[in-house]
């Protein structure tokens, strides 16, 4: 099982009792929490056969509303990558038929729009990722999910 995230800030207030520790097990305990949900996650998408970069671009695409149309500019910014990575994220999704290029009606901008099958994908997707993602939180009340993200919210990240 290893030391525990204690174990550490006890023997670091042994050796170093100068440094402070007050970050070891709060740190700890959240960088195993959110492996632990990218682990369930990545579970998950491998089982419906889509990847992490594919579903954040259909789901911004299907969040944008009727028309699901958004420009590469728009994606690159919403899903905070850069226009390349947006670019080769397209080129997939549009060889699978998930998504279709057109030109803007004026000047150079791309537009990209997801085709019924890629909505039929995002929303069958997006349904189990979120449904493991709940059942990942099952045991907090909702006043303890208001404060968890209420002290998320206060971390300088």
């Amino acid at each position: 099982m290893g030391i525990s995230p204690h174990q550490i800030a006890a023997a670091w207030r042994q050796e170093r009792p100068e440094t402070s520790t007050r970050s070891i097990t709060v740190v700890s305990a959240i960088k195993r929490a959110a492996r632990q949900l990218q682990r369930e996650r990545e579970r998950v998408l491998h089982e419906l056969g889509v990847d992490a970069a594919t579903l954040d671009l259909l789901s911004t695409l299907r969040r944008s509303g009727p028309g699901y149309t958004l420009s590469t500019r728009e994606l690159a910014e919403q899903t905070l990558v850069s226009a390349g990575a947006i670019s080769q994220r397209i080129a997939r999704a549009e060889r699978s038929d998930l998504v279709r290029r057109r030109p803007a009606e004026q000047g150079r901008t791309v537009l990209v729009a997801l085709t019924p099958a890629g909505r039929a994908l995002v929303e069958r997707v997006v349904d189990k990722v979120l449904e493991a993602d709940d059942g990942a939180i099952q045991s907090l009340t909702d006043d303890e999910l208001e404060l968890l993200q209420d002290l998320l919210a206060k971390l300088r990240l």
